[in-house]
């Protein structure tokens, strides 16, 4: 994995984008900033930033991933990946569905995923800081770029889907306290039906984890 760090971008997600439709895509590759100034969130929302945060963006061939993995449930084995390696290095945080990181029972970040054709986009902003009372903080001190390394690393490995969802299944219990957005509405996901390709049944709906 290629890694372009900058000081300073208005969205990694935005900018790798842009870059890949100007160059054409080559290899995998990943960019990273110190500080985002309009960083996009899950639905088109903004999610905001604050300098020192880590906030990256990597774009894939969908061939590299592993072959039980069905696009719709990217973005959990995406957010799952980079969560066992931060509670590798000691940190306790966990991943409320679909793709929101928690330290206790406060948001600490969130990844998007988007497809494009054959490739997949995946952003991911976690706060290693605090940066207001909405929102909690890695319990942890890291090394930005060796979290890197060890995450596509870690992707490298092309873990099958259903190693992973083995274990995210037992974490989801923990969302069970919480609130999903589904069609514009918080709904409360005590009663949300896990299925095995990472959506859950609501209220009669399916609904995917891909955004």
């Amino acid at each position: 994995m290629e890694i372009i760090n900058l000081e300073e971008v208005d969205s990694t997600h935005t900018y790798l984008k842009e870059l890949i439709k100007k160059n054409s895509f080559t290899t995998p590759l990943c960019v990273t900033a110190n500080y985002q100034t309009n960083g996009i969130g899950s639905r088109g929302n903004s999610w905001q930033g604050k300098e020192g945060n880590l906030f990256f963006s990597f774009v894939l061939d969908k061939n590299r991933l592993p072959n039980d993995l069905q696009i719709q449930s990217a973005s959990i084995y995406f957010s799952y990946l980079l969560k066992e390696v931060l509670k590798s290095q000691g940190s306790k945080i966990w991943l409320k569905w679909p793709n929101d990181f928690y330290v206790d029972e406060k948001k600490i970040g969130g990844t998007i995923t988007s497809v494009t054709k054959d490739l997949i986009y995946c952003g991911i902003g976690l706060n290693l800081s605090h940066v207001n009372s909405d929102f909690g903080y890695l319990d942890i001190k890291i090394d930005k770029m060796y979290i890197l390394k060890l995450y596509f690393r870690s992707l490298e490995k092309k873990i099958s889907w259903k190693e992973i969802f083995n274990s995210f299944k037992v974490e989801f219990q923990k969302s069970r306290k919480f609130k999903a957005t589904v069609e514009n509405n918080k709904v409360s996901l005590e009663n949300a039906v896990l299925n095995g390709d990472g959506s859950i049944q609501i209220d009669d709906k399916k609904v995917f984890s891909l955004r």
